[in-house]
């Protein structure tokens, strides 16, 4: 709007069905798109967390076969958790012997199911032509998670009850 003293301003006003109203339009649209991808990247996305927990903490039907999901606060789980953490394991990888000197609790059979328990839901991934195995990122992830959690919120709450 052009005013008498020769300045101009600009208003909103109700915009008209028409072809010239385009360039006003389009800015206007411009800033709501713009407003809505700045509240979309503001929300965290935790769906492929959310994900991830459901396929190892659920049972796993593959063929004959049926793996039952990680119990993160099974006593035993947790131990093969953290033993199969290691950082040493990262670098050379780990076998069925060298979880046996840490894990006395498993026979040797049950540390082999165990291992094939684990590959069967994605936490560790088998050389070829080897026996050894090695953690995938949702492995290292999962049960830095357990740790974290329990060490850090779950013990510290229950010792203060």
């Amino acid at each position: 709007m052009e005013h008498r003293d020769g300045h101009t301003t600009r208003e909103l006003a109700p915009l008209k069905k028409s072809i010239y109203s385009l360039v006003d339009l389009r800015e206007i649209l411009l800033g709501c798109n713009h407003r809505y991808l700045e509240f979309l990247s503001a929300l965290e996305d935790n769906s492929s967390g959310q994900r991830l927990l459901g396929r190892i903490s659920q049972a796993k039907h593959d063929g004959e076969h049926c793996y039952s999901g990680i119990n993160f606060f099974d006593p035993d789980d947790q131990a093969l958790l953290r033993a199969i953490q290691r950082p040493e394991f990262n670098i050379h990888g780990l076998r069925r012997a060298d979880l046996a000197a840490r894990l006395p609790m498993f026979s040797p059979s049950q540390l082999s199911r165990q291992l094939r328990r684990l590959r069967g839901l994605g936490l560790l991934k088998r050389v070829a032509g080897t026996y050894r195995y090695y953690l995938t990122r949702c492995g290292r992830a999962a049960i830095a998670a357990c740790c974290r959690l329990t060490q850090f919120e779950i013990v510290p709450a229950l010792a203060n009850a």
